[in-house]
């Protein structure tokens, strides 16, 4: 894999350290693999968008799920895990995260974190959907996320990792050979480094988290604006299955016009038992699956549109006042102060709840150590496809599959780097190029992008919405290259005006992708194509971007992953 040779539009760098490691990213993921790194003598340094605790896993309210429970096994969990994911999951990574995960969160737990025990001091278990047994381990009743955060953040510190906290990592560097050298990154505000500057490194480990800002209203923090996957295309790295993305059936619903990130409600509360009502009082679920609410999203996510879609309604109700103050106080704090925070008060009223966007089951291709197309690369957590997923992320894989992966990738890193397969000093980047090779789009562009592919992309999909999307995602895209070609001009280089271009970078792949697979599979769903087609379809789609911007896909044969070292590549499709 060779580089594209396309970078964002930024000041060379005026300041360097060096590493043996970077870790992009401090969610459950990123300091998973920093800890490990560390413990094995590896010189680490972690860089983080915002402060160390402000990403995606502090917002997780479920829990992780791991066969840990009276009966369980992780063939069960294995199971669950593949009807969910649509005919898509790679076999091999299902396995290797349900058998590996009860063993990761005693580590967690030995590393720290406190979960929710039983009157006999047991760990404390619930069900999510698409899960047949109880195996969610939770903290804080609703707040597991946040307790796994304080213990990451606090063994971090006190084994002295090195952080780089409000830094936006703008580019991969690589060496003349293509391997991974550092990355390029931006330090906001005042600080040890301030404006760019680079870390150099002959690995990096992409921990960045989700998209979900590609769209108007989503779960995922203000953060969350595809940073490492735009990174990844631009260094030449293989994206796949980015039309997957998980829309959370039950968001706290603030207004048809209400953007950003948006309150969750957890899918625990419907495991403890709150039913999904109409207007009228009707429990709509009923019937359209065994597992009523507590199917897997996506068909608990359609079921609830196809709803509002009969009553002409803009939102329906999960109702939950049987569990009574008690209970809500206990088990769902966070949810009831979000709830009464916004005039809601779920102890004596039904929540207003509509989809929102939620996780990204796609993302950057890696292999089962984590390793992605370009040498020295890595990606874990929700910024990673490793196959865990398919087309549907079950409930609370998400944090297992960050704790799982990020193990492995650090084993790999040390075991490569103790064999000198990694370079035995720091790698010479390939120079700073002198002029901008990728436009900057300006701010206010990451509204357009996310009205388009809110419009387009969302929930419901179509033939003419995705083409729409496409057309004018394009426009944006053409305008910006015009624009840079004729004058030289591009946007200031800023955060904002980043963010902007790389929620630009992803949502072109998203559509691309969403309006190639001709079907509806797992949280895809075509409403021209309302039905799932294994004979065509049970493959996935893979793009990179091509040094002149445009995107290359093809699908894959079947439904396992090729290797991230192939180099033969089937024949291609540029778009």
């Amino acid at each position: 894999m060779t580089s594209t040779g396309i970078r964002l539009h930024a000041p060379a760098p005026g300041w360097s350290i060096s590493a043996d490691v970077i870790v992009v990213g401090s969610g459950v993921a990123g300091l998973t693999a920093a800890l490990r790194c560390e413990a094995a003598g590896l010189t680490t340094v972690v860089v983080t968008k915002a402060s160390l605790d402000d990403g995606s896993t502090r917002w997780a309210q479920g829990g992780i799920a791991a066969a840990l429970g009276d009966g369980d096994t992780p063939e069960q969990h294995l199971d669950d895990t593949l009807v969910a994911g649509a005919g898509l999951c790679d076999e091999e990574a299902v396995r290797i995260l349900v058998t590996e995960g009860p063993d990761a969160v005693r580590r967690l737990i030995s590393t720290g974190a406190h979960f929710d025990t039983d009157d006999g001091g047991g760990i404390q278990l619930t069900r999510e959907g698409g899960h047949h047994r109880r195996r969610i381990v939770h903290a804080g009743g609703d707040a597991t996320g946040a307790e796994i955060s304080r213990a990451l953040v606090e063994a971090a510190r006190a084994r002295g990792v090195r952080m780089i906290e409000n830094a936006l990592v703008l580019d991969l560097l690589t060496d003349a050979d293509g391997r991974t050298a550092g990355v390029t990154l931006h330090v906001m505000g005042e600080g040890q480094h301030d404006g760019v500057g680079a870390v150099h490194a002959p690995a990096v480990v992409l921990a960045t988290g989700g998209m979900g800002q590609v769209f108007s209203a989503t779960t995922n923090p203000s953060v969350s604006t595809g940073d490492g996957v735009a990174l990844a295309l631009r260094a030449g790295a293989e994206v796949s299955d980015l039309e997957f993305v998980q829309f959370h059936p039950t968001v706290l619903f603030l207004g048809a016009d209400a953007e950003g990130q948006q309150p969750l409600v957890s899918e625990a509360v419907r495991g403890e038992g709150a039913h999904l009502v109409d207007g009228d009082g009707v429990r709509f679920m009923v019937g359209q699956h065994e597992l009523a609410e507590l199917a897997p999203r996506d068909i608990v996510a359609k079921g609830i549109m196809r709803r509002m879609q009969e009553q002409d309604a803009e939102h329906m109700y999960l109702d939950a006042r049987h569990f009574g103050a008690d209970m809500w106080e206990h088990r769902f704090p966070t949810i009831l102060a979000a709830c009464r925070a916004n005039g809601i008060d779920p102890v004596t009223e039904p929540i207003p709840i509509a989809p929102a966007a939620h996780h990204a089951s796609g993302g950057v291709r890696t292999d089962a150590r984590g390793r992605t197309t370009v040498p020295g690369l890595y990606a874990c957590g929700e910024v990673a496809c490793t196959g865990v997923h398919g087309a549907n992320r079950l409930a609370s894989n998400s944090l297992l599959e960050g704790l799982v992966y990020a193990e492995r990738i650090a084993d790999d890193i040390a075991a490569a780097h103790a064999g000198n397969g990694l370079h035995a000093r720091v790698p010479e980047p390939v120079p700073h190029p002198e002029k901008p090779a990728y436009p900057l789009l300006a701010p206010e562009a990451r509204f357009a992008v996310q009205r388009i592919t809110t419009e387009g992309a969302g929930v419901l999909r179509s033939a003419d919405s995705l083409e729409k999307a496409a057309d004018h995602l394009q426009r944006l895209h053409s305008e910006a290259r015009a624009a840079l070609a004729e004058n030289g001009k591009t946007a200031e280089p800023g955060v904002d005006t980043w963010e902007a271009t790389n929620l630009l970078c992803v949502a072109r792949v998203l559509v691309a992708a969403a309006r190639l697979r001709e079907e509806t599979r797992g949280c895809h769903w075509r409403e021209d194509r309302a039905e799932r087609d294994d004979t065509q379809w049970r493959r996935h789609i893979v793009v990179r971007l091509n040094p002149d911007r445009s995107l290359a896909v093809h699908t894959t044969d079947t439904a396992d992953f090729p290797p991230t070292r192939h180099h033969q590549r089937p024949q291609e499709q540029n778009k």
